[in-house]
């Protein structure tokens, strides 16, 4: 029997708004070396397609996903793409060959659906399936307020073993443009998760850096896309 190497972290997008989020974290997770599966709920779409105005269609997930990303299809040679309503595909099952998930940006539905085991698309299988592993699951909440039902799905993803991650960004890292403040969310995602990256600028101990960081502008960001 053939046997691979590959062992990806699976990213799940639901339909909660916040997709830069979600484009920062499989950009650094590509820069740093991993490979990615990635689940795009139905409902993910459409705010994709509203946040961004790119659709993102299952026949050209591969240039629709470098459009979203603003990276060339080269960068996307160790992705593979699994449509939400597939439940025969690979991370559907736990021996799937997987380092764990991460759900960005998460839902209160996604993440009611996962701690009650609903499995209502491939996502929330893909997420259960994680917990059953006892692997890595973190779930970037990105809802406010948050109503009591949701709290007690929260608690009871932490009880089972998830990272509830909410977005919420940290300006000591001197953080001025809202690409800087998304990418210090992203990077506390792989931080979760022990992957290295250089999003955001990590607290020293020492007051008043974050002022006297200089600020980057968007113009000379070499990760922009042209």
């Amino acid at each position: 029997m053939s046997t691979s190497s590959r062992k990806p972290w699976v990213v799940g997008v639901s339909g909660a708004s916040g997709t830069p989020y979600a484009a920062s974290v499989i950009r650094a997770l590509l820069e740093a070396g991993e490979s990615v599966d990635l689940v795009v709920s139905r409902a993910a779409r459409l705010t994709i397609l509203d946040e961004t105005g790119i659709s993102f269609r299952d026949a050209h997930w591969a240039a629709d996903l470098a459009d979203w990303l603003e990276v060339a299809a080269e960068a996307l040679a160790d992705v593979r793409y699994w449509p939400a309503g597939d439940f025969a595909a690979g991370p559907s099952s736990g021996s799937y060959p997987a380092k764990g998930m991460l759900v960005v940006p998460a839902t209160t539905g996604a993440a009611a659906g996962i701690a009650l085991g609903l499995s209502k698309d491939l996502l929330q299988r893909v997420a259960s399936v994680t917990l059953k592993e006892r692997r890595p699951l973190v779930l970037c909440l990105r809802e406010t307020p948050l109503t009591g039902a949701t709290l007690r799905h929260l608690v009871e993803l932490d009880a089972q073993g998830a990272v509830v991650l909410p977005a919420s960004p940290g300006f000591y890292a001197g953080g001025s443009t809202a690409r800087e403040l998304v990418d210090f969310v992203a990077g506390r995602v792989l931080d979760a998760v022990g992957v290295p990256h250089g999003l955001y600028r990590r607290w020293s101990g020492e007051l008043g850096e974050a002022a006297s960081t200089p600020r980057r502008h968007p113009e000379s960001d070499p990760r922009r896309g042209e």
